[in-house]
């Protein structure tokens, strides 16, 4: 790279001068050819002499530096790199080696954790092992529930119940014929012990009137023995009576003498008291007469000052009638001075008459003259209103003839309008009405159509119904099936247990419903629940009269006594 640009250099200069070489003009000779001049610039090793510079060590070592710093920098940071790889690829080994290390703070922690996790492994494992065999138990428990609940189900129906109950009474009359036995044999065990029963019992009645003779006579001892103690309870009884008499007696006599000492001091304190009240109404009658006194001096004060009252009364009427008179007098002196006044004024307007007499009389032309002007102007005034009233009227005539006019016109105007819309109206009633007679037809077919699918409807539900009736009676006749199998295995028990199997039969019989109607087969082989008078199954009637009764009480029993126990023994 040195020599690249070296020789680049050198390509640049190369047709300058060298350093120190001497400014020479150029050769004057005739040229020479150019392979001799390239032979002459040649050393031996084919460089060519004009591409070479000459420099001085230290521009070299300038340049030879700038050119390599690049190359400087990678190689360190190449260093630096080999270096951190180094110590990583150290690191990695010394973990390598060190986790394995059993005695290292790290390696028990990983020891730790390791053992704990295969601990939560094998706990998870075993947990999840119970919950399998959980899961496994609570299906099974669930079967068996479903296995009981249907097994409950099962007996809970009414014809099973019935069954059951068939097979409770097998069980009564079974335990019944075997109290009759047993009764029958305690019979004949007794009929050769009656003479030694009745000797035995002869014995047991003196020995017994012995006890109770011996008894008697020990509680009549024992009663004379309680009857003295009484009497002596008697006696202490009447004593302390008597003492308890005494000292009532005694205690009577002190609560008297206490009474009269209580009656003394009673009537001490009432003449105390008497006297306290004496001396208390006498301070009152002083205080009374005290009190009479001093209404007296108030009642005396309150008069004087009346009087003063009426004095101050008196002295101001008369100050007010002195008022008055003095009033009186000044206004009848005013009164005489307009008097005088009203004289003066007379006089000097009588002297102003005859003056007065010229200017009323030319007052009067002048008014006349006015009033006859006002009277022609009110004239012509009243012509000027009179021809503006006619113009007006004619006006008012004309705009109500135009108005009469106008409103004809739009009478007319409206009158047409009301027809067109009539005949719009009718236009629109006609079309509802055809719209209405579509949209009934429309209505029919829809109704027709709808009967139709609702017939459909009613057929595939009858269908439907049949179907359901048919797998109905299958099911029946699988439960039918069931039921006998049960019954028959259980009337089998029941004949191998030497007991009446007639209950069972009956109620095993075919046709559900547990009446004793006839058997329907149309029905699924069902029983009613009523009674019958044949075999078309006609039902009895609910009515019950007495002659109802009278056959039920001749043929069956009556309710009250078919209730009394049959003597069995629980």
């Amino acid at each position: 790279m040195a020599t690249r640009t070296m020789s680049k250099s050198a390509e640049v200069i190369r047709h300058g001068r060298r350093q120190g070489q001497a400014r020479t003009p150029p050769p004057s000779g005739p040229p020479q050819a150019e392979g001799a001049q390239h032979t002459e610039f040649q050393v031996p090793g084919g460089t060519d002499l004009r591409d070479v510079m000459v420099m001085s060590k230290k521009d070299f070592e300038r340049i030879h530096g700038t050119l390599t710093q690049g190359t400087m920098q990678n190689r360190e940071a190449q260093k630096a790199q080999r270096i951190r790889q180094d110590k990583e690829a150290l690191h990695s080994r010394s973990k390598d080696v060190v986790k394995n290390w059993a005695n290292t703070i790290a390696g028990q922690r990983q020891k730790r954790l390791e053992a704990r996790k295969i601990r939560e492994d094998h706990e998870e494992a075993e947990r999840v092992q119970v919950d399998i065999e959980e899961a496994k138990y609570q299906a099974e428990q669930r079967r068996k529930a479903i296995e009981k609940a249907k097994t409950q189900q099962y007996y809970q129906t009414d014809r099973v119940k019935g069954f059951h109950g068939a097979l409770l009474l097998t069980e009564v009359l079974k335990e019944r014929d075997a109290q009759v036995e047993l009764k029958q044999a305690k019979e004949r065990a007794n009929q050769g012990k009656d003479r030694e029963l009745l000797r035995k019992f002869q014995e047991d009645r003196e020995r017994a009137i012995l006890e109770d003779q011996m008894a008697a006579s020990k509680r009549y001892q024992e009663r004379a023995t309680v009857a003295n103690f009484q009497i002596n309870q008697i006696q202490e009884h009447h004593q302390a009576l008597a003492g308890e008499e005494r000292e009532d007696r005694r205690e009577g006599q002190e609560i008297q003498r206490l009474a009269r000492l209580h009656e003394w001091e009673r009537r001490k304190l009432d003449d105390l008291r008497r006297q306290e009240k004496m001396e208390l109404m006498m301070a009152h009658q002083e205080h009374t007469s005290n009190r009479d006194a001093i209404r007296a001096i108030e009642q005396q004060k309150e008069e004087e000052e009346d009087e003063e009252i009426r004095l101050f009364a008196a002295a101001k009427k008369k100050m007010t009638k002195l008022r008055r008179e003095r009033e009186s007098e000044m206004f009848k002196k005013v009164q005489d001075h307009r008097d005088k006044m009203v004289d003066l004024l007379s006089k000097q307007l009588k002297k102003k008459v005859d003056n007065e007499d010229e200017r009323i009389a030319k007052a009067v032309t002048e008014q006349e003259a006015k009033m006859e002007a006002d009277r022609v102007e009110k004239e012509e005034k009243i012509k000027a209103e009179l021809k503006s009233i006619a113009e007006h009227r004619a006006q008012v005539m004309a705009q109500e003839e135009q108005a009469r006019r106008e409103k004809e016109r739009k009478d007319q105007e409206v009158l047409e309008l009301k027809m067109e819309a009539d005949k719009i109206f009718q236009a629109k009633q006609e079309d509802r009405q055809r719209k209405q007679l579509q949209d009934r037809k429309n209505l029919a077919s829809t109704h027709l159509k709808q009967a139709g699918v609702q017939k459909e409807v009613l057929v595939k539900k009858k269908q439907e119904d049949l179907e359901y009736d048919r797998k109905n009676f299958d099911l029946i006749a699988v439960e039918e099936q069931q039921f006998q199998e049960y019954a028959g295995h259980v009337i089998k028990k029941a004949v191998d247990g030497g007991r009446n199997p007639y209950p069972l039969i009956k109620a095993a019989r075919e046709g559900a419903g547990g009446g004793k109607g006839p058997l329907f087969d149309g029905k699924g082989g069902i029983r009613p629940s009523y009674m019958a008078t044949d075999g078309q199954g006609t039902q009895l009637s609910a009515y019950q009269g007495p002659t109802t009764e009278d056959v039920k009480n001749l043929h069956i029993a009556p309710a009250d006594k078919a209730k009394k126990r049959l003597g069995f023994v629980w």
